[in-house]
């Protein structure tokens, strides 16, 4: 009930004067009256439309973060990344593959998941690393965990990076250009 109530104030707040409509303050405004009739199915169905619409809306700004191709390489930007976030718990998720010079490695990006908060602990402790055969690495000032070449760190204990699929020498440079600072208050 919470939060149908917070997404209700959202979209009373969306539909104020001049606030603009789309198909979010649409499901919220569809959402509210069906409440107010007792639909309570039909409510819930369009509140989790809307929080579907509004969660494609932040994987597309952290899709912002991942790094351009260095010159002579590709990003695909792959449109499905954030598909199983619901699944998993909730969260944002965004990812790319990197093409060239012979190499192909992907970045994923993993933010506000239940499961990678459940997760923090694990990743930057190197006795942990060591005994299952991994070290850490330095990509600029953030640690990424090197197990057996795939490279994960945590930003902020709430974003998780992924890098796999060529060597960490190639991935490397790539991550180094990502803006860690901003990714940090990514959604905040």
């Amino acid at each position: 009930m919470r939060h149908f109530l917070t997404l209700a104030a959202i979209g009373l707040l969306a539909l104020a004067p001049g606030a603009r409509a789309d198909e979010v303050t649409d499901a919220l405004q569809n959402a509210i009256e069906a409440y107010q009739e007792g639909d309570i199915g039909y409510a819930l169905e369009e509140m989790a439309y809307a929080e579907g619409l509004m969660l494609a809306i932040k994987a597309e700004g952290l899709a912002a973060f991942l790094p351009e191709p260095p010159a002579g390489w590709t990003r695909e930007i792959d449109a499905n990344a954030g598909a199983a976030m619901g699944m998993l718990g909730g969260g944002s998720a965004a990812g790319a593959t990197y093409s060239g010079d012979g190499e192909s490695f992907s970045i994923t990006f993993t933010a506000d998941s239940p499961m990678v908060t459940a997760m923090a602990g694990m990743f930057g402790n190197a006795a942990m690393l060591s005994a299952t055969g991994g070290s850490l690495v330095r990509v600029g000032r953030e640690k990424f965990a090197d197990q057996n070449g795939e490279l994960t760190g945590l930003i902020d204990n709430r974003v998780l990076i992924q890098a796999s699929g060529a060597p960490v020498a190639v991935m490397v440079p790539i991550l180094e250009t990502i803006d860690f600072r901003e990714l940090a208050r990514f959604g905040s």
